[in-house]
């Protein structure tokens, strides 16, 4: 009778540190499953949160003596554009992008016009009358030749493939004279100064 109670108290006691056991466990287990979830999701917005950037050379076109750089960027579906020239004429000068990453001509026509996949009519960006993506604007450069526009829009795309928005395989050009915003389909721009391809 008294060996049938020490096995009693015996197996007791094994019941209750395996039961210990196992619930610690389970809470290592736990900790180690929400710190796998933790790292997964830090993954994935990771992903999401990274600019995707492309920079741009520009060439000079047309005997001219202009050149820079053109930077884009982006972020949560929004592509910011950043671009400095130097070696302008002073004065105004319009810049577009156009349909083709092709500057081997001498005067930069071998990028085709401007970049136009909706078929709009030329004008000034975001005018209600329409305007094409490839329809910048207009910038200043300085009596040293030195120029910079900044543009930011959710229009365009980098690498996206949407051929209404992305960007990559088309043209950089920056023209010799202002774009009026007006004359069709080029906003007598003049020549074509600067040309650089927009590639991946």
């Amino acid at each position: 009778m008294k060996k049938l109670g020490i096995l009693v108290v015996v197996t007791v006691l094994f019941a209750f540190v395996g039961c210990k056991n196992e619930k610690k466990d389970m809470d290592k287990m736990d900790g180690k499953n929400d710190s796998i979830q933790m790292d997964s999701t830090s993954e994935q917005e990771a992903i999401q949160e990274a600019p995707k950037t492309v920079s741009v050379i520009m060439e000079s076109k047309s005997g001219s003596t202009a050149k820079g750089e053109v930077y884009f960027t982006e972020t949560n579906g929004v592509v910011t554009m950043e671009a400095k020239f130097n070696g302008l004429k002073p004065g105004t000068h319009a810049i577009h992008i156009h349909e083709k990453a092709d500057c081997s001509s001498a005067d930069g026509k071998s990028s085709g016009g401007h970049w136009n996949p909706t078929h709009q009519k030329h004008g000034k960006w975001g005018d209600a009358a329409g305007y094409h993506k490839g329809d910048i604007g207009n910038f200043v450069a300085d009596a040293e030749g030195h120029g910079s526009i900044t543009m930011q829009t959710d229009e365009w795309c980098i690498g996206c493939g949407d051929e209404n928005k992305d960007i990559i395989g088309k043209a950089v050009i920056v023209h010799d004279g202002t774009d009026d915003f007006t004359t069709q389909p080029t906003g007598d721009a003049g020549g074509r100064v600067a040309c650089g391809g927009i590639i991946k």
